[in-house]
């Protein structure tokens, strides 16, 4: 009996720490990172500046905090700097420059890419948190949306680009991620009907603790939900009723063989 006692005041106690101790490693090793940047630009100065001043950069190194002040102020500056005109120009020629420099090109236009998408105010990723059937039908998971389909998919999947009032529900496509947990970096990329998809009145944040811990920390219901799969049922039935007089759509017949005669 002591035993198990003494094992569930171990476990009470991880639990406790735990956290906390994670929070600090994620902490120093960003802060790691900084400090490692902030020096190596100090060396860089210190190489390009007299000797005389020296020994002011080397003290800089020692002051705490300093790093991160510094590039606060840096993130500052260059986002006043780029949002006028002038700094988008700059900004323009200096996406100009690196497009022109091989290897660096694609990963600097990819990681580009990646963040516009994510950070932008104007962006629409992650900026909703819906339920999908995936892996199978039956089985559900959280996903986000992550926009629409677009280009040569969307002419494939017969997707409308926007979203018009009265549109065909089969023209009603949408882009979504779904996660993998305990890691939400990872996950897949999926483009289904939008009558496949179940809204969630959670915001992103709750859905993401959701995922992270496995279902653990679960975001309480909102007011007006059905409880249990009745929710999922009746969010659905009124998607699928728009789709229940509509014909399947017809997949584009392959162009018959030429007949070449000899």
């Amino acid at each position: 009996m002591a035993r198990a006692a003494m094992k569930k005041y171990i476990v009470a106690g991880l639990l406790v720490w735990l956290p906390l101790a994670i929070t600090v490693w994620v902490l120093a090793w960003i802060l790691g990172g900084i400090d490692s940047l902030f020096s190596a630009l100090l060396s860089l100065t210190q190489a390009v500046l007299p000797a005389s001043a020296h020994a002011f950069l080397e003290s800089l190194r020692h002051i705490p905090g300093l790093s991160v002040v510094v590039l606060a102020v840096a993130l500052l500056i260059t986002g006043i700097f780029t949002a006028n005109f002038v700094g988008q120009w700059w900004l323009a020629m200096w996406d100009r420059i690196i497009g022109k420099i091989p290897i660096v090109k694609s990963i600097y236009n990819s990681v580009k890419q990646v963040s516009d998408t994510l950070f932008s105010s104007s962006g629409n990723a992650f900026r909703e948190a819906v339920l999908v059937q995936y892996p199978r039908a039956g089985s559900w998971t959280i996903a986000f949306v992550t926009g629409r389909p677009a280009g040569e998919v969307a002419a494939h999947l017969g997707a409308s680009p926007t979203t018009v009032m009265g549109m065909d529900p089969r023209m009603d496509w949408v882009s979504v991620y779904v996660p993998t947990t305990p890691n939400p970096t990872s996950g897949f990329f999926l483009m289904m009907p939008r009558a496949d998809v179940v809204p969630l009145q959670m915001s992103v944040d709750e859905a993401l603790k959701y995922v992270i811990s496995m279902g653990v920390v679960a975001p309480p219901a909102k007011a007006g939900l059905a409880a249990g799969p009745a929710g999922v049922v009746a969010a659905r039935n009124g998607t699928h009723a728009a789709l229940a007089g509509a014909e399947p759509p017809q997949a584009p017949r392959p162009a018959a063989p030429a007949d070449v005669r000899n």
